[in-house]
């Protein structure tokens, strides 16, 4: 089991791509101390002055992360994903300083399994994810989708008619679709959370829970 690592633990992040720049630079903004590294020195200075430390040295090599002290951290990121052999090599490193957490980007499921192999506690597919999300988004009957482990995802989307001007616990929802809104947005409101007593409105807009078949399903249903 992975443990819980502070919320305001240094992150290091390994690779100035646009995964990796946009990872560090959301970081920073949530005042997050970060140690952007990459080889390229163009990227490097270019990043210098949006993060909190930026710095040129090949993760490849395990002595010059130990140089710049990652062995230091307990939160690592590596965002290199063009080269299968860099970011499982870079990984490997940070599993030899003892980084208590390691994120790896990849790019395939073949890719992440060795991820996994070599010691990453967490794979990322950034480009599935938004390819999924996307395509759940072009259906025309999600506005946002999110999936987590284990089948289990969010969906924004317009009520269905049969929930609108009822109680949710009296629409039977659960019941019939196994699916569970909990939050809803009505306009010019901030979303609220959703109770067995809240109803929806045609105006509204609502988050649902649930397996991803489920929420499909519900999000089929006559708007």
């Amino acid at each position: 089991m992975v443990e819980p690592i502070r919320s305001d633990s240094p992150v290091l992040v390994v690779g100035l791509g646009r995964f990796g720049a946009a990872c560090a630079g959301e970081l920073d903004r949530l005042d997050r101390d970060v140690l952007a590294v990459d080889s390229n020195l163009e990227l490097v200075q270019k990043w210098s002055e949006r993060v909190t430390h930026a710095v040129q040295a090949d993760g490849r090599n395990l002595e010059a992360l130990r140089q710049i002290g990652a062995q230091d951290f307990d939160v690592a990121v590596v965002a290199t994903g063009s080269s299968i052999e860099a970011s499982v090599l870079i990984t490997a490193n940070l599993v030899d300083l003892k980084v208590p957490q390691i994120w790896a980007k990849a790019t395939s499921l073949s890719h992440g399994k060795i991820l996994s192999r070599v010691g990453a506690n967490h794979v990322i597919y950034p480009e599935r994810e938004a390819g999924e999300r996307v395509a759940h988004l072009v259906s025309g009957q999600m506005l946002d989708f999110i999936r987590f482990d284990d089948d289990f995802v969010l969906a924004k989307m317009f009520p269905p008619k049969f929930i609108r001007g009822v109680s949710l616990q009296d629409s039977g929802m659960r019941t019939r679709y196994n699916v569970t809104v909990v939050g809803v947005k009505s306009p010019a409101k901030p979303f609220r959370y959703a109770e067995a007593s809240t109803v929806v409105t045609n105006h509204d807009l609502i988050i649902v829970s649930g397996t991803n078949e489920n929420v499909e399903r519900f999000a089929s249903l006559e708007r």
